[in-house]
């Protein structure tokens, strides 16, 4: 059985989100857990254009991220400023 996940695109995603049409937040069907590689390949997006994931607003590395229906989740590129990535949580990726 699928549902739904929110899924939010920043920076550099949010202009790939805009090339493919997609709204901001996108609703995404999943039909069980997935990790983030296979998320992003399900999602035909390059594992190295996502360097973070925030899984229901926690932030984790996009290799090692777990998103299950229901979850709200946002993709984070690489380059994000020094400060923002420490408030941001993710200072040392």
């Amino acid at each position: 059985m699928s549902a739904p996940i929110e899924l939010h695109g920043y920076m550099q995603m949010a202009d790939l989100f805009r090339e493919r049409q997609w709204p901001n937040p996108y609703s995404v069907d999943i039909a069980g857990e997935l990790t983030g590689p296979q998320f992003m390949a399900e999602l035909d997006i390059a594992p190295e254009r996502v360097e973070v994931m925030f899984v229901n607003r926690k932030a984790y590395a996009a290799d090692i991220a777990v998103i299950r229906p229901g979850d709200r989740v946002a993709l984070v590129p690489p380059g994000v400023p020094g400060p923002h990535r420490f408030l941001l949580g993710f200072k040392n990726r």
